[in-house]
């Protein structure tokens, strides 16, 4: 005989495997101190390659200015101020995506703790059969 109830509960719990919960059972493989670090450590790379990407930009820009520029300019000086500019969009960026990924991964194993309850209370519908 069907039960109704397990029917609803097994189609419910079919939805979010296929859905989100690819996602949270990934991000649910983890400690939380390793999923962040290992987002926040993509994130710096990233963050990294994409400066330098703007800074390359930047400098090609106006390549004629900055090479007549180049021997008046301190390049301590210039080179003082790439770096503090590199280092505030790094922690700036880093700082965001620890705060995103905490968010991801508190928000994950809530998801995570419903879904487990209703495998716990199928394996119990089951059992009174």
């Amino acid at each position: 005989m069907l039960n109704e109830e397990r029917i609803l509960l097994m189609t419910k719990m079919a939805s979010y495997e296929s859905g989100e919960g690819k996602k949270n059972m990934r991000i649910g493989k983890y400690f939380r101190s390793d999923y962040i670090a290992i987002q926040v450590l993509k994130s710096v790379v990233c963050a990294t390659i994409s400066f330098g990407l703007v800074f390359a930009l930047f400098i090609v820009y106006d390549f004629e200015k900055f090479m007549q520029d180049l021997y008046a300019m301190d390049l301590i000086a210039f080179a003082r101020k790439v770096l503090i500019y590199y280092i505030v969009t790094v922690v700036v960026y880093g700082a965001a995506c620890y705060g995103i990924c905490s968010y991801r991964y508190s928000k994950a194993k809530k998801s995570l703790k419903c879904y487990y309850q209703n495998l716990k209370k199928l394996h119990s519908l089951y059992s009174e059969q």
